[in-house]
């Protein structure tokens, strides 16, 4: 089987957390060589996050798959000497240090392209290298507050709600992966590598929509309308006579229309309102009140059931057990069972999207700490009583 687009290519995964970590994570699901990189004493903090079997961190099993492991102090000047001889032969480093801490350490954008002018760096920070708010410490968290997602989500009388995961972490991480790949598409025209300056908040604000546009030229700041939508109506989430939520959407005229014939009020559909979504957002009250009437009194299999056969758009608010058991899901293969040494067979999320002649695959589960130091460090050449005498030192791990 094919090891994928990036087969080939090496990746040095110097981040820590989430951002940097899944976009090395979704480079190595599709074929590239993943060396992480970590400190030999203290970890990425990604193997201590979320819940964990046996002890061993279920998170790590994920986000730390197709990568091999090394221990490597890069604040002592010998340990940033091996990074160097990483980074010649290395297509991608990934790190998300604050602004001037690789420069700190003698192994910057600067110094790495001496060594390796093809590299690409991809430096992920909470604002990015420049301007008044780099230096501060920048977290998934601030990004959600600050692009304009918890000021829209929310119920319109409660507070600004945060999500319950890692969002604007995510949402870096794969916009990353993107500008890595585009980079890497560069050199081949160019011949070099370049520096990609990542904040966590530009992703997450283009997700979250033109509302600087909006305010730019109508003075209009959007406020929260809970599950409601501003664009189209009915849109919202309907629990049903058993007691399940459902996600219905209109975004179609078409679908509007289906649905208000399906739940027995096509005398809407005539009225010059109904026309538009900005109108129908104006009798939201009326349509909702239609729709949730019609889906209360029936079950979530009823109502999914009349909805496909309708033609209307439909969704049933799952968990994750929900997911799990989805024969959609299973079928289509978005989860997967990997073998893992500590856990034996391990269900999780798939690669991202399908590639008809170079997909990806999950090779290996997330390794130990410092599982592949020796190895890694033995095809720069470096003997293994080398090795030995630096971990002792506590240079590698």
């Amino acid at each position: 089987m094919t090891d994928g687009p990036l087969a080939g290519v090496r990746v040095l995964d110097v981040s820590t957390i989430l951002a940097g970590p899944l976009c090395a994570q979704i480079l190595g699901d599709f074929g590239a060589d993943v060396v992480k990189v970590e400190h030999p004493d203290k970890p990425d903090g990604m193997r201590g996050h979320g819940k964990s079997k046996d002890g061993h961190p279920l998170w790590w099993k994920e986000v730390g798959r197709n990568k091999r492991t090394v221990g490597l102090k890069l604040s002592d000047p010998e340990g940033a000497a091996l990074l160097l001889r990483l980074a010649e032969t290395a297509d991608v480093l990934i790190e998300n240090f604050r602004p001037g801490t690789l420069e700190k350490w003698g192994i910057g954008p600067e110094r790495l392209h001496e060594v390796n002018p093809r590299l690409v760096i991809v430096r992920v920070t909470g604002f990015g290298q420049t301007g008044p708010y780099a230096s501060r410490a920048g977290f998934g968290t601030l990004a959600e507050a600050m692009s304009g997602f918890a000021h829209l989500t929310g119920d319109p009388d409660g507070p600004p709600t945060l999500p319950a995961f890692g969002l604007a972490d995510s949402v870096c991480g794969i916009a990353a992966s993107s500008a890595a790949t585009m980079a890497l598409l560069a050199r081949e025209r160019t011949g070099l590598g370049q520096v990609i300056d990542m904040s966590l908040l530009e992703p997450l604000m283009a997700a979250v929509g033109p509302s600087p546009t909006v305010y730019d030229q109508l003075g209009v700041v959007e406020t929260r309308h809970g599950n409601r939508s501003t664009n189209n109506a009915p849109r919202n989430t309907y629990r049903t006579k058993d007691g399940a939520w459902l996600a219905v959407s209109t975004s179609a005229q078409a679908i509007a229309e289906r649905v208000m014939r399906l739940v027995g009020h096509p005398e809407v559909i005539d009225e010059p309102w109904f026309a538009t979504g900005r109108g129908r957002v104006e009798h939201v009250e009326l349509l909702d009140a239609l729709v949730g009437g019609w889906i209360g009194a029936r079950t979530r299999d009823e109502v999914v059931t009349a909805f496909t056969e309708a033609g209307a758009a439909v969704a049933p608010v799952y968990d994750a057990r929900d997911l799990v058991t989805d024969p959609h899901v299973r079928e289509t293969g978005m989860l997967t069972t990997v073998p893992d040494p500590d856990l034996g067979p391990l269900l999780q999320h798939n690669v991202m999207w399908r590639m008809s002649r170079t997909p990806g695959r999950v090779r290996f589960t997330g390794r130990a700490h410092g599982a592949d130091t020796a190895e890694v460090l033995a095809e720069l050449g470096v003997a293994a009583e080398d090795v030995a005498a630096l971990r002792d030192r506590r240079i590698v791990g």
